[in-house]
């Protein structure tokens, strides 16, 4: 973050209000995604939580303890891909995080995370810390692929899931031709990402080693069962009678879908909870135990651990340069 030449202190006051207005934001945005939810009455759904006794200590336990495990491992794929470039700790990396969360949580896409995490470290690490954390993302994406893929294959053999296959034929024709594009362009040196060429991005991903990108691509396939489970443990709870297998086929093919619509993650909840509402119906669940389950998930892994971001936020300092001295 540039101030320019401006003095430390004046430098200091700026920063404090873009940490405020930070914190602000997200925390603006969490009361208004509860309070104004066109699908989810909140009165409502408090209510039914409460008259039913879903939530014994037993079960609220189990949930927080898979969210602490979540967000574990999304800590530990973070401190594993930055030892590429430097060795911090695991408190350095929950702080990084957990900030970037609460950065990042009312940004587009998240792209926020982006920025938010390239400030922990000096300038000329940043792009680096960029594009290592797109590392981690494509590689949570790819375990999504992976595991919808199967499951929205095995979906399709059980159910009638109306599919538009000319639609979806013009979808992946678009996505091969954009592969095929970007391949070409780093074949011939011409492709570029912030000041990054071809050959410093086939560089910088060779470099990566092997030992790093197997733990990291392992940790992300240990996060997806977290959630995933923990999103079959809310269907236990609401008294859906499913196998583990039979859930899971629908809940990977939930996120596959959710994940290749595009769509700003301001209205990420909703995306999830319309494609979630369209393949449990399919399976005989109803519309209002679905999307409480999609908020309750919401609400542990990316509101809950925001809150303790916006700590990390707060305490941030910017370090100080020698023009400052």
């Amino acid at each position: 973050m540039n101030f320019g030449g401006l003095p430390y202190k004046t430098k200091q006051f700026f920063f404090v209000l873009i940490k405020l207005s930070i914190v602000v934001g997200a925390f603006y945005f969490i009361y208004n995604k509860l309070a104004n939810n066109e699908d989810l009455n909140v009165h409502e759904f408090i209510q039914y939580l409460s008259q039913n006794g879903l939530f014994s200590i037993k079960n609220a336990g189990i949930l927080l303890v898979l969210t602490i495990f979540n967000w574990f491992f999304e800590i530990l794929k973070w401190k594993t891909l930055v030892r590429y470039i430097k060795i911090i700790s695991f408190k350095n990396a929950l702080e990084q995080s957990l900030g970037a969360l609460t950065a990042s949580l009312f940004t587009p896409n998240r792209i926020g995370e982006y920025g938010a995490k390239a400030i922990y470290f000096n300038t000329a690490m940043r792009k680096k810390v960029m594009l290592l954390n797109l590392t981690g993302n494509m590689m949570q994406m790819t375990v999504t692929i992976l595991f919808g893929s199967i499951g929205l294959y095995l979906m399709h053999t059980m159910y009638d899931l109306h599919i538009d296959y000319f639609t979806i034929s013009k979808f992946l024709l678009i996505i091969i031709v954009i592969i095929g594009l970007i391949c070409f362009a780093l074949q011939q040196n011409r492709f570029r990402i912030k000041g990054f060429s071809s050959d410093k991005l086939k560089s910088f991903f060779r470099d990566v080693s092997l030992s790093i990108q197997m733990t990291a691509f392992g940790i992300s396939v240990l996060r997806y069962l977290i959630f995933s489970f923990q999103f079959y443990f809310l269907l236990d709870i609401f008294g859906v009678n499913f196998t583990y297998l039979h859930a899971m086929m629908v809940i990977t093919s939930m996120y596959l879908l959710a994940s290749i619509i595009p769509s700003i993650f301001i209205f990420d909840v909703v995306i999830k909870g319309s494609v979630a509402v369209y393949l449990f119906s399919i399976v005989g669940i109803d519309e209002f135990t679905i999307l409480s389950i999609i908020m309750i998930m919401w609400l542990l892994n990316f509101v809950l651990p925001s809150f303790f971001g916006s700590y990390y936020v707060l305490n941030f300092n910017l370090p100080k340069t020698d023009d400052d001295l």
